[in-house]
C-alpha cells in the first residue's frame, strides 16, 4: 500500500470565454477463482493463460494488434464469480499500475458500476463499447468525465481496446484521439444523420472519411476530450512526483527564495516537457504559453513557514488542443 505523498497538485480547466504507466491498459474480467494482477508483454504469453476464444484474449488481441502503436505491455485482473461482487473487486485495481481500463463485460449495469468507481477515484480512464443506443443514452446521462464509449454493431472484437492499442502508448499530449485507424475493426456504413445520433448519445464510432477508415471523435461521455483528461492527469502525477523526488534526495529544501526557486524549477521542467509533447500552445512568436508564480519567502504566511508548508506555488498554460474540423471560404473572381 503506497504512503500518501507530501505533495498535492490540483488543476482546474478554464475554458476560453466567446509512463505511473500513462499508456498501460488493464483488462478486467471474471472467473471462478479470480486472478491477481499480472503483466503481459505479448499475445503468446496471454495465450498461455487464456484460450483464444476467451474474452480476455479477444480484448488483449485488439490491444496488441495495432502494429507499432501497440502498447509495450498490458495487464489482466479477474474477480471471482462466486463470493465477490464487481463493486467489491474494483477497489483492488486502483492499487496497481495502469491508466486505461477495459472490461470484458459490456452489460450496462457493469459499465455503470465501473464508471462510478473510475469517476470517484479520479485518476484513470475507462473505455467500453456498446451496440445499444438506449444504453449509451442512459450512460451519457451520468455525465462521466473519465469514461469513453465506443458504438459499434459488433463489439465482441473489442473496438474500444483496438482504439486504446492505437493511441494509448503515444506521448501524452502528442495526439488527438480522432482520425485514428484501427486494425481488424470494420467501419460502419452509416449516414451523417446516424453518426450525429451516435455522437448525441455520448459515443464515438468508426467511419470512412475521404477514403480513410478513422475514429469519428475523441471524447469522453461528458463531451470532454480524452487527450485533455490524459494531459491533466499526466501533469498532476509528474509534478507531484518531481517535487516529491526533490524533497527525498535533498538534505533539506531551505524555506527561503533559493529553496522556493528549486520547487518552481521542478514545475517548469515538467511544463517544458509537456510543451515538447505538443501539449502547450505557442504564441505568435513561437513561444510556449505557460507561466509559473511562486511567492517569495517574504510573501508567504508566517504560519505556513512555522508549519514548514509551502502552499503558494501556481502555474498556468494554454492547452494546444487539436483541430477537429475545418471551414474554408473561397472567392471566385470573374
Amino acid at each position: 500500500m503506497a504512503v500518501k505523498s507530501d505533495v498535492t497538485v490540483t488543476i482546474d480547466i478554464q475554458r476560453p470565454t466567446p509512463k505511473l504507466g500513462f499508456g498501460k491498459p488493464l483488462i478486467i474480467g471474471s472467473s471462478a477463482t479470480g486472478m491477481d494482477y499480472k503483466t503481459y508483454y505479448d499475445l503468446e504469453a496471454v495465450r498461455e493463460d487464456f484460450a483464444p476464444t476467451s474474452e480476455v484474449y479477444k480484448a488483449a488481441f485488439s490491444l496488441l494488434n495495432q502494429g507499432d502503436n501497440s502498447p509495450a505491455e498490458i495487464a489482466v485482473m479477474l474477480h471471482k464469480t462466486e463470493g465477490e461482487t464487481l463493486a467489491d473487486f474494483l477497489p483492488k485495481i486502483f492499487e496497481k499500475d495502469w491508466y486505461f481500463l477495459v472490461s470484458t463485460s459490456s452489460q450496462k449495469a457493469n459499465i455503470l458500476t465501473i464508471a462510478d468507481a473510475i469517476e470517484q477515484n479520479n485518476s484513470r480512464q475507462f473505455f467500453a463499447s456498446s451496440s445499444n443506443l438506449e444504453d449509451l443514452t442512459a450512460i451519457k446521462a451520468k455525465k462521466y468525465t473519465r469514461t469513453t464509449m465506443f458504438y459499434h454493431t459488433t463489439t465482441d472484437n473489442y473496438p474500444e481496446a483496438a482504439w486504446l492499442g492505437a493511441c494509448a502508448s503515444a506521448e501524452v499530449g502528442s495526439i488527438t484521439w480522432k482520425f485514428k485507424t484501427l486494425k481488424a475493426i470494420e467501419v460502419l456504413d452509416i449516414s451523417t444523420t446516424e453518426l450525429m445520433a451516435i455522437h448525441e448519445a455520448g459515443a464515438n464510432t468508426y467511419v470512412t472519411k475521404a477514403g480513410d477508415d478513422v475514429t469519428s471523435e475523441g471524447k469522453t461521455v461528458s463531451g470532454e476530450y480524452i487527450d485533455i483528461i490524459h494531459s491533466r492527469d499526466y501533469l498532476v502525477f509528474s509534478i507531484q512526483y518531481a517535487i516529491q523526488k526533490l524533497l527525498n534526495r535533498s538534505p533539506k529544501i531551505r524555506y527561503d527564495n533559493t529553496g522556493i526557486a528549486q520547487l518552481e524549477g521542478e514545475v517548469r521542467t515538467i511544463l517544458k516537457r509537456a510543451d515538447l509533447n505538443g501539449m502547450i500552445a505557442h504564441d505568435d512568436d513561437g513561444q510556449a504559453i505557460f507561466s509559473t508564480r511562486f511567492k517569495s519567502r517574504s510573501e508567504v504566511d508566517p504560519a505556513d513557514r512555522e508549519k514548514r508548508e509551502y502552499n503558494d506555488g501556481t502555474f498556468q498554460f494554454e492547452l494546444a488542443g487539436a483541430i477537429h474540423a475545418v471551414k474554408v471560404k473561397g472567392t471566385i473572381v470573374l
